[in-house]
């Protein structure tokens, strides 16, 4: 049985992907955001986890802190990070900084691309 391809309007993905690009990031970029000073990095994984390894200069923002806003800037992007691209926990704390007025952004494929792509990790 062959697979029909759908023909998608592209006025549609046009929306689609401006607004992804506004609110996603990749590893390259954001590399290149930090080599500029551009952003605030900030991770939502466990403190554990983050104690293994986190992107170099990263701060860490585990869920039973996220009241605090410890870390975050007004001034800057806040780009979060949490475990994959499956995981919705920097989904879940980008809905609730932003709600309390924070710029945030999202690394695409979170801790493991940054990992396994081989960018520079500090621990």
């Amino acid at each position: 049985m062959a697979t029909q391809l759908i023909t998608n309007d592209p006025a549609k993905a046009k929306d689609y992907f401006e607004g992804k690009m506004a609110f996603t990031t990749g590893p390259v970029e954001l590399e290149r955001m930090m080599k500029n000073n551009e952003v605030n990095v900030v991770d939502v994984r466990a403190a554990e986890d983050y104690a293994q390894g986190h992107i170099p200069g990263a701060i860490n923002l585990p869920k039973e802190q996220w009241s605090s806003l410890k870390g975050l800037r007004k001034d800057k992007t806040n780009v979060l990070y949490c475990y994959s691209q499956v995981c919705h926990l920097a989904a879940t704390a980008a809905v609730e900084f932003t709600a309390k007025g924070y710029p945030i952004m999202e690394v695409d494929g979170g801790w493991r691309w940054w990992k396994d792509d081989g960018f520079e990790i500090e621990k």
